[in-house]
């Protein structure tokens, strides 16, 4: 096989083993409407923690599970609702901050946008960097919650696509692959680019993963 012959094996395998979305094993539907767009940006602030994926994941879905799955309930919910709801969920050493933030988030969301983050898309005019500045302004979303929403967003907002990020261009480093985003999509072929960043960020983010990558694409 020629290099770039190697690099779509590559690319196939950790597509097909792991290319599910942070989105879907969140149990979020992602659709260009308000509430999935919501149920997304309170994931990416989760995820943007210095906690493990899986209790970012976990404790989004138990948000859902108490209601919290729209700006208004999540604003109007008492503080220890959202707390007892992130802890729920083993997000236990960020949640007194982090409910504080999600609820002023909401708040931001509602009085700016009428709670409707399609809105924001629109104000940002077809410009990522336009949104990636907008979704900064939520208190406890900097630039990598930022860019866990856009890697997602892109499978709903595809003038943002191919977004793949610093830590997606992690993983691909860590499997020997190209850094130039439009190179690794091209040898995606007709995978989406949302489950080509989340593959290559499950990649980045665990070194087994990249090992059972390559084993199998050399087998």
């Amino acid at each position: 096989m020629t290099g770039r012959d190697e690099e779509r094996t590559v690319v196939r395998t950790l597509v097909d083993t792991h290319g599910e979305t942070y989105a879907e094993e969140a149990g979020i539907r992602l659709r260009d409407a308000p509430q999935p767009l919501y149920r997304l940006l309170v994931l990416a602030h989760l995820l943007s923690a210095r906690i493990k994926g899986s209790i970012a994941v976990a404790s989004a879905r138990a948000l859902h599970e108490a209601g919290l799955r729209d700006p208004r309930r999540m604003a109007g919910a008492d503080w220890q609702e959202r707390v007892d709801a992130l802890g729920r969920g083993g997000y236990r050493r960020y949640d007194e901050r982090t409910a504080t933030q999600l609820g002023e988030a909401a708040e931001l969301l509602t009085e700016r946008w009428g709670g409707d983050l399609r809105r924001l898309r629109e104000e940002a005019d077809g410009d990522v960097g336009a949104l990636r500045r907008l979704l900064r302004e939520f208190p406890g979303i900097g630039p990598t919650g930022a860019d866990i929403f856009l890697r997602e967003a892109q499978r709903v907002w595809p003038e943002t696509a191919p977004y793949l990020d610093a830590k997606a261009l992690q993983g691909a480093r860590r499997l020997d692959l190209p850094q130039d985003p439009e190179r690794l999509a091209g040898l995606a072929g007709r995978t989406e680019p949302a489950v080509l960043a989340a593959a290559l960020v499950r990649a980045a983010t665990d070194k087994e993963v990249a090992g059972e990558v390559r084993s199998r694409a050399a087998s």
